[in-house]
């Protein structure tokens, strides 16, 4: 019943959704080129707004947990389970004021109106996943951006977004690169949870009603743990606040 019931939901949805990416391209351009990257990072933490927004005619609603044990004024390492592109959607507006910036495949840097424009102006990092020699010197690079600008990186050590909920095992290459480049900053654990259900019938129709729950947990020093104790801690606390 709930798949049958979404199909017009959906297409109002992804009608508004659309609208919302085309409009704000030309946004994010002016203000980038025109005013700068206060401005630009302001359009984006709109358009964003807007994308969650857009969820809410799916009855989509968004729980943040604990957002006041972030650390303010530090490097921040984000480090969260994939469940959906709604992922994202959620910690850019959420976690607007630490500045967050990406670890995504190359093939979003092109094609998608707002979207690729502020992956390849915005400060994040596109990488190929075909070729991980490429991708060391761009994480490099932005555990080196973060560190000089207290801002903040956000990297899935999945890989790749769990279909059903059920975490993955942690890849240890991207985070620890991050970890020797940016070796002020913090690690911020964060369990996303319902986010796949959004998609659980594909990308037509989308879920109905779903609560996207982001719990985040304590956040540790780089510089006080041994990079086995930072991935061990990380991916335990990421897990252990999962539900499946």
């Amino acid at each position: 019943m709930e798949k049958l019931v979404s199909y017009p939901i959906s297409v109002v949805y992804y009608l508004c959704f659309g609208l919302t990416l085309v409009i704000f391209h030309p946004i994010q351009w002016i203000c980038l080129n025109v005013f700068g990257y206060q401005a630009h990072k302001k359009s984006v933490d709109y358009l964003n707004l807007f994308l969650v927004r857009c969820t809410n005619i799916l009855g989509t609603t968004y729980s943040v947990k604990n957002k006041e044990v972030i650390p303010n004024n530090v490097p921040i390492i984000f480090v969260a389970n994939h469940q959906s592109l709604y992922d994202i959607i959620g910690i850019i507006w959420y976690l607007r004021r630490f500045h967050a910036k990406f670890v995504s495949k190359k093939e979003l840097g092109k094609g998608i109106p707002s979207v690729s424009y502020n992956l390849r102006h915005g400060g994040s990092v596109l990488i190929d996943r075909k070729d991980p020699k490429q991708a060391l010197p761009v994480i490099k690079g932005l555990g080196e951006y973060i560190e000089k600008n207290k801002r903040s990186a956000v990297i899935f050590p999945e890989g790749t977004r769990s279909k059903t909920g059920k975490p993955k095992e942690f890849a240890q290459s991207g985070l620890k690169i991050l970890c020797k480049y940016a070796p002020n900053a913090y690690i911020v654990p964060i369990s996303i949870n319902n986010s796949w259900k959004m998609v659980k019938f594909g990308a037509f129709p989308m879920g109905l009603g779903n609560k996207l729950e982001f719990i985040i947990h304590q956040p540790m020093a780089v510089k006080d743990y041994s990079f086995e104790e930072i991935i061990q801690k990380t991916e335990s606390a990421v897990v252990s606040a999962i539900k499946i």
